[in-house]
């Protein structure tokens, strides 16, 4: 309307001008993120958190700053991954992220319980709302990528994430089974409703390397990722091996020991988000 005066608080509902209301959290004002990937997966199981941590490293390795928010409240790995006990503190402006040996920021529940490996028996809103508390009561200190580590499906978690932090891109982990179109779609169609751009695929447990002959064998079967890739027009950012050294660097807080040349595509559409 030409009479509109930009504040919709005072029009009504039916109004043609009346802008959605944005539903983005403040980060911290001491934080600095310049850019917030999403790390999903339709199910849990594919090694997300593991593709999410070498995301993180690779980035590390290129000079810069990365982070890795644990938004998987229930189930946290990332603090094992990088083998990190407690955050760097709390003052009255905000609660500092743990620190990696190598300078990765993690913020994640298990840094802030007295027993890690007790259970987080929260209801979903609950979670949700301590999830977008790290985005805005931590402190991020001059963070070039920031990696959250979501929880599988489609639940409150995923969509608060989607809603109140400013995503840039999307990488979804799956794995070569006949249950991945169904699963990525599930993925695919919630970044696509929530207006987030989908950087591509990363699929895990692609095969196993025979350590003899360097034959590789599809543990799976055969992969199906291609086929889903091109439904949906989205790229295979990387095919990822089972390596029992990764899965054993993981265990031993050690993921920026291991080895992330396979993910040079994921990292380039990262940087182009």
């Amino acid at each position: 309307m030409s009479s509109c005066s930009g504040n919709c608080s005072s029009c009504g509902s039916d109004c043609a001008d009346r802008k959605a209301e944005s539903l983005l959290a403040p980060a911290n004002p001491h934080s600095n993120v310049k850019k917030v990937i999403a790390v999903v997966s339709g199910k849990g199981g594919v090694g997300k958190s593991t593709v999410t941590s070498m995301l993180a490293v690779a980035m590390a390795r290129k000079g810069k700053r990365a982070g890795v928010l644990d938004a998987d409240i229930t189930g946290p790995s990332a603090p094992k991954a990088f083998g990190v006990t407690e955050c760097q503190g709390a003052t009255e402006d905000g609660l500092y992220p743990g620190m990696s040996r190598g300078g990765i920021q993690v913020m994640s529940i298990n840094l802030l319980l007295d027993d890690p490996s007790a259970p987080v028996l929260w209801r979903g809103p609950v979670i949700a709302g301590a999830v977008k508390q790290f985005w805005t009561d931590v402190i991020w200190e001059d963070v070039d990528y920031l990696f959250v580590d979501m929880p599988p499906g489609t639940g409150d978690v995923p969509l608060t994430v989607f809603q109140s932090l400013p995503i840039d891109g999307v990488i979804i982990v799956t794995s070569p089974q006949d249950l991945v179109s169904m699963i990525v779609a599930k993925a695919v169609k919630m970044a696509n409703m929530m207006h987030k751009p989908v950087l591509g695929l990363v699929e895990n447990y692609s095969y196993l390397e025979c350590p003899d002959c360097g034959k590789k064998i599809s543990v799976f079967g055969k992969s199906h990722v291609d086929e889903v890739a091109a439904e949906f027009g989205i790229p295979v950012l990387a095919r990822l091996p089972i390596n029992p050294a990764v899965a054993e660097a993981f265990d031993a807080g050690l993921m920026e020991t291991v080895p992330c040349d396979h993910l040079a595509d994921a990292i380039a559409a990262v940087e182009n988000a």
